[in-house]
């Protein structure tokens, strides 16, 4: 009574204060909830190691590529600490988690350096005809735009076939074209009008 006394005194009736109270509480419970969420979507999109490992048990493979079966994962931890090594989860079974025993930062190192080569620049090929449809040269220019600005080089070549030849001059125009659509995108390396080829490389 004392309590609902001294609400009474300060305005609030004993709805008003139940009302303040649940709505606290439910701001609350919402910001852990979203907390939760957040941390669950950082570890699934990253592997996960050691003491991120939920699991009660994993299927193990030692760090010899012995399989160990389905052990618990405090068992499967210790080992990994006796090795000097980690745990590391690399699949997701249909009972339980497969789990290796590793040196996850040199895993870390190895798959970084993977990553690295299959992003290296490599050299894309256009292949043109003279008389090439005006809304199949912007596809190709638009193309040729695209990888420049990722990084790889391009090579356009043009072909000639039967009495063609009798107009190289069309073809070297087309280069010229090439280079002034392409602008700022892409660098002349090499230009021969003898060939029909232009090398371009990212500005």
């Amino acid at each position: 009574m004392a309590e609902y006394d001294t609400c009474e005194k300060l305005g609030y009736s004993s709805f008003s204060l139940v009302h303040t109270l649940t709505v606290r509480l439910t701001t609350v419970v919402s910001d852990i909830l979203y907390i939760e969420f957040l941390e669950d979507r950082l570890i699934s999109k990253t592997q996960l190691v050691n003491r991120q490992i939920r699991a009660p048990q994993v299927l193990l493979i030692d760090h010899e590529n012995q399989n160990r079966g389905l052990i618990d994962t405090r068992d499967a931890l210790k080992l990994a600490e006796d090795e000097g090594l980690d745990l590391v989860v690399v699949s997701n079974g249909k009972d339980a988690p497969v789990a290796k025993i590793l040196d996850y930062g040199k895993l870390q190192y190895q798959q970084s350096k993977r990553q690295k080569q299959s992003s290296k620049p490599s050299l894309k090929e256009v292949k043109l005809r003279p008389n090439v449809g005006e809304s199949d040269y912007q596809l190709r220019i638009k193309r040729a735009t695209e990888w420049l600005s990722k990084g790889d080089s391009v090579k356009f070549l043009v072909r000639l076939r039967g009495r063609e030849h009798q107009h190289r001059d069309r073809a070297g125009e087309l280069l010229d074209r090439i280079v002034q659509d392409i602008g700022e995108a892409g660098k002349v390396q090499a230009l021969d009008k003898r060939a029909l080829v232009l090398m371009l490389t990212p500005a």
